[in-house]
């Protein structure tokens, strides 16, 4: 289970950008996450430290080529955790909702901008582009499964990704949810 503190550090708006960069793209300078993320220099080494101490990430200072640059590495690439792992302390389950929100306001918030931006983007990404829904009956044990083949999928597609196959790539945000519902 997911710490409480680790849902804390990890679900910042910042933090959060900085573990999907950390992702992408491995060990950085913090200058680097800086600028890329337009932040202040200082503010990139307060949100890298909060991580640090969450166990998300963990400085590679075997990469520094001075002792002027300071690199980090990412230690947790994703966070699993339903609020009800925090049942029986109120306040856990407080900043757990609070993460939860966040989480989502994350996700919607990156449909939007795709949304937002998607009439000016390559008519290859537009097509590739995708939403879908669907609608089952499901028992909560085949929706956890359901959960877990979605994963699975990922990470075998992610799997087959041959970064050094010469091809441009373009960073992708997949996102689904599962939950009991009424018609």
């Amino acid at each position: 289970m997911t710490s409480i503190e680790t849902l804390r550090a990890f679900h910042h708006p910042t933090r959060r950008r900085m573990v999907d960069y950390l992702y992408l793209h491995g060990p950085t300078q913090v200058g680097t996450l800086a600028r890329e993320l337009g932040e202040q220099v200082g503010s990139i080494s307060h949100h890298l430290r909060m991580l640090e101490r969450a166990g998300v990430v963990a400085p590679a200072p075997e990469l520094a080529t001075d002792g002027r640059t300071s690199w980090w590495r990412l230690e947790q690439s994703s966070v699993s955790w339903s609020v009800d792992d925090f049942a029986g302390d109120a306040a856990a389950m407080v900043a757990a909702t609070a993460a939860e929100r966040l989480n989502i306001d994350h996700q919607l918030g990156k449909l939007a901008a795709w949304k937002r931006a998607a009439t000016k983007a390559d008519p290859e990404w537009r097509q590739a582009a995708f939403t879908t829904d669907f609608l089952a009956l499901a028992t909560p044990d085949e929706l956890a499964a359901l959960h877990e083949a979605l994963n699975e999928v990922a990470r075998s597609w992610r799997a087959g990704i041959d970064p050094d196959d010469g091809a441009v790539r373009e960073p992708v945000f997949v996102y689904a949810h599962g939950f009991p519902t009424r018609p």
